[in-house]
């Protein structure tokens, strides 16, 4: 959450990947770093334990929130 924040800061277009076991504390490092709403896509968790073909299935379901954290101007993400 930090790097994200900190790369939109400096006008990099940038989409935090967090896994929902992490929301409260991506949500938590968001707002100590004065962005409280900064908005993130999120995937379940865990990961370390996926098929390839697993993973590829998650990817294509965060493709839309990559996207659009990629390409829509937001405030609220810091930069």
């Amino acid at each position: 959450m930090h790097d994200g924040i900190q790369m939109e800061n400096r006008g990099v277009p940038t989409a935090v990947i967090c896994t929902d076991a992490f929301t409260t504390v991506a949500e938590s490092m968001a707002e100590v770093q004065g962005v409280p709403s900064y908005k993130y896509a999120v995937i379940p968790h865990p990961l370390a334990s996926l098929t390839e073909a697993e993973i590829e299935e998650r990817a294509k379901f965060l493709l839309p929130q990559i996207t659009s954290l990629l390409t829509v101007a937001d405030p609220s993400k810091g930069g």
